[in-house]
């Protein structure tokens, strides 16, 4: 018997009159302010504003969040699609309350998304990038704690002291996991708590990004801070995957999530020995974003200005045209008293 473990939640959603809300959701939430703060910091360290992230956040979040849960559906269509690819139901797939966001399909879709809005904005894409790098890590880091009050997405059985112990109220196991054998698990059999290492992983590799970016401001080129990005999570989500017993489609003996990890750590190895041939550096983005900032904040004062200018137009045409009024009111008051 194992007496020392991590437990899991008594409670997954509390409910506040009659609007049900998810723990899994306000971690995702949260994790998205956290790093739209750490993002918003960087960023106008660079010379940027906060409505410019605002602007950029309001449009790729909500990208990032669908390509989430669409690539996990996709990876795993047994729950969400009907025969032949599946033995669910497509409506499953807006049940986003009930878990399933894969972190990979996020980072596709919203890099395609903010490489278009950065530049319809001008903005340097390559130091936004690195801007992100860390903020991402500690989003997925926060994210990971709805793993937790899902009792979702853990690993091989353990007797490990940190172990994580399923709540018994709540048959986890009986609904999608079983051990690594293929047979359901005995009641109190302990888990790899995956999310806690990824967690961890993700804060390490957050303030190793940070650190670099300090240390080495001259000697990286512009967007090696995201190549290492996805070097360390590639290079960590390839062992926890491996230990993780949760359901997923195997491609040549590996699960598909694997091998995206894989994929992630080669595209960051390869982008980092690219750059550094090619990149630019740090104060020349820098310089590039002071200028389109200061070009922003011209056009913005302008408008404001030619809105003022119409308001005090407007005004005076009323003040005149009342003036006018008052000048026809008093010759007919006239007139009347001549008759």
């Amino acid at each position: 018997m194992n007496l020392a473990y991590i437990p899991s939640p008594s409670f997954s959603r509390f409910s506040i009159g009659p609007v049900t809300i998810h723990m899994y959701a306000i971690c995702i939430l949260t994790g998205v302010c956290v790093a739209v703060w750490i993002l918003t910091t960087r960023w106008k360290r660079a010379g940027g504003t906060f409505d410019q992230i605002l602007d950029t956040t309001l449009v790729t979040v909500p990208c990032a969040l669908v390509g989430a849960r669409l690539y996990h559906c996709i990876t795993t269509p047994e729950a969400y699609f009907p025969p032949p690819f599946g033995h669910g139901d497509l409506v499953n797939i807006l049940k986003v309350w009930e878990g399933g966001m894969a972190i990979f399909g996020g980072i596709i879709v919203g890099a395609l998304v903010v490489f278009l809005w950065c530049r319809k904005h001008r903005y340097p894409f390559a130091l936004f990038a690195d801007c992100i790098a860390p903020a991402l890590m500690v989003a997925q880091a926060i994210g990971r704690l709805g793993n937790w009050f899902n009792q979702e997405l853990y690993g091989k059985p353990t007797t490990l002291p940190w172990g994580l112990k399923l709540n018994e109220s709540v048959d986890a196991i009986g609904h999608t996991e079983v051990c690594y054998d293929g047979k359901p698990c005995p009641t109190g059999t302990l888990f790899h708590p995956t999310f806690l290492y990824e967690m961890i992983w993700n804060l390490i590799g957050a303030a190793i990004i940070v650190w670099l970016g300090h240390k080495l401001v001259n000697v990286l080129r512009n967007g090696q801070q995201f190549a290492m990005y996805l070097m360390w999570y590639g290079l960590g989500r390839t062992w926890i995957e491996s230990i993780r017993i949760n359901y997923s489609s195997i491609v040549f003996g590996l699960r598909v999530n694997v091998w995206t990890a894989i994929l992630c750590f080669l595209l960051g190895c390869v982008l980092f020995v690219v750059l550094q041939r090619t990149g630019g550096t740090y104060e020349s983005a820098c310089a590039d974003l002071r200028k389109v900032t200061a070009d922003q904040l011209e056009s913005q004062t302008m408008r404001e200005e030619l809105h003022d200018h119409r308001g005090d137009t407007t005004i005076g045409m009323r003040n005149a045209a009342g003036a006018t009024g008052d000048d026809q009111t008093g010759t007919t008051s006239d007139q009347s008293d001549e008759r």
